[in-house]
């Protein structure tokens, strides 16, 4: 059984463009504690009276992972954790030649002074403290060896190893955790990071060569290129090694959507199991393979991992992919209207475009002469914006719907006109129509101050994704415009 170190909150905090609220901090660490995260870093107590207060509202909910706070080789440091109730620190003391000297400007024998006496400090008080070499694997490996059996000697739980710029290899990794768990008398975690794009790798490599705990982010978010992605090493430890974790592995794709919303970080489609396309599939002879046994192009039920199957329609699509889709979502055709949908699908893919379900919709109801009713009318749109004024929006949206006869009237602020708009609408459908924002675009077209503008949205709705354009001369009108059109198309 291997632990699961869940550096979200402190590591993929750093993602540049990042920061995030307490009670959002606290909405993400309730995610991973429902996960089954063994450990969770919830950030570090001596960065800011902020950060202070959302460890202390992690902590308030007395959950089932042990809360971590990161601290430095220094007494302040640990006194501002403990100040949080935190379970455990990661207590980073770097052990490279290029940080001693340039970073820290100390020497061997001052860090590993200073490391030890904060280690000795940290359990005086209670805490549990995982021992952490930063830099760790351009560092003098009898060294760490050195670090960590004085440090646990003085009690320190854990050891870490971190790999700090990314530079490991898998053959290093499983080398270098062999070598020191056979030499440390506690158990060695890993930390490792993407910037070759081999952090996962890494990561395995390392467990097989010792490592019993690993320090990951959901979606691999991090410093730079990231850190070892969550979802990545706990599916290929579970279904490629037989390793087992405790994580709940339904849990992974609702998890990975609410960081990504959180952080506003969005899930690249190709990403592995979480991307919307890692379940997708267009080309005509993969959904004939699946029709017959879907083990035939997916390695894992996308379920496995709370994601779902996609059947891509486009230039590469045959009829028996249509067919299949169609079976999927109820729907039947006469001979001729599937002929007449399957020429525009075609028509489209040549295009450049993708069908989604949501296109699929439209074009059936074209094909059938349905006219699809609006749900949601905007009735009002009043916006406040200026030099000393923060932008603020009010909205007033009616429903079309026979059976339900209201008006949603909601008032929200924003960095923005356009965002003040935005906020609005989402606050007036909360619990009615719950909808993700997930891009935004705008560009001008022609010159001058009348030329037009378009603006292109993303919307999410569960696993339901939509794009719309719409150009005016008002890119408040234009951006409100395009998501009512998407959330009447969502829903």
């Amino acid at each position: 059984m291997v632990r699961i170190f869940d550096t979200t909150l402190r590591d993929g905090e750093q993602t540049p463009g990042v920061s995030l609220t307490p009670n959002e901090k606290l909405e993400i660490a309730l995610k991973l504690d429902e996960l089954g995260v063994d450990i969770i870093e919830a950030g570090s107590a001596i960065t800011s009276k902020g950060e202070r207060e959302a460890i202390k509202l992690i902590t308030s909910q007395n959950l089932n992972a042990e809360i971590c706070s990161f601290v430095r080789a220094l007494p302040v440091d640990i006194d501002y954790a403990l100040e949080c109730n935190v379970d455990s620190v990661h207590l980073v003391v770097p052990t490279s030649e290029i940080h001693m000297k340039y970073k820290l400007r100390k020497t061997k024998e001052e860090t590993l002074e200073s490391a030890l006496k904060a280690t000795e400090y940290a359990k005086e008080h209670g805490l549990i403290v995982e021992l952490s070499a930063e830099d760790a694997t351009r560092s003098d490996v009898s060294f760490l060896i050195e670090l960590f059996n004085k440090g646990a000697e003085l009690g320190a739980d854990r050891a870490c190893v971190c790999d700090t710029v990314g530079v490991l290899t898998p053959e290093r990794s499983f080398e270098l955790f062999k070598t020191l768990s056979e030499n440390v008398s506690i158990p060695i975690s890993a930390h490792c990071h993407n910037d070759f794009g081999m952090a996962t790798a890494n990561t395995i490599s390392a467990i097989r060569g010792g490592a019993q705990e690993c320090h990951l982010t959901v979606n691999g978010i991090g410093e730079r290129a990231g850190n070892s992605s969550l979802e990545e090493v706990v599916m290929a430890l579970h279904t490629l090694y037989n390793i087992k974790t405790n994580i709940k592995t339904e849990k992974l794709y609702e998890t990975s959507r609410v960081v990504s919303r959180l952080m506003k970080l969005p899930v690249p489609p190709n990403k592995a199991i979480v991307g919307d396309n890692a379940f997708a599939h267009e080309a005509g002879i993969h959904v004939d393979g699946l029709v017959k046994n879907t083990q035939t192009y997916e390695p894992i039920s996308p379920e496995a991992v709370g994601n779902r199957r996609r059947i891509i329609l486009g230039k590469h699509s045959g009829k028996a992919a249509l067919k299949y889709k169609l079976k999927l979502m109820g729907i039947s055709l006469t001979n001729e209207e599937f002929e007449k949908v399957y020429d525009k699908i075609k028509n489209l893919g040549d295009l450049g475009k993708y069908i989604s379900d949501i296109d699929l919709k439209t074009i059936i109801n074209e094909v059938k002469g349905e006219i699809i009713k609006k749900k949601i009318l905007l009735d009002e749109l009043t916006v406040v914006s200026g030099n000393k004024i923060t932008p603020v929006a009010s909205i007033r949206l009616d429903f079309a719907d026979e059976c339900r006869k209201e008006q949603l009237i909601e008032t929200a602020f924003g960095v923005g006109p356009v965002d003040a708009a935005i906020n609005a609408i989402r606050k007036a459908l909360s619990g009615v129509a719950d909808i993700t924002l997930e891009d935004y675009r705008v560009k001008s077209i022609g010159g001058g101050t009348d030329a037009l503008v378009e603006v292109v949205v993303k919307l999410r709705r569960g696993h339901e994704v939509v794009e719309v354009k719409n150009s005016q001369g008002d890119i408040i009108r234009a951006s409100v415009e395009a998501v009512m059109e998407g959330i009447n198309l969502l829903i």
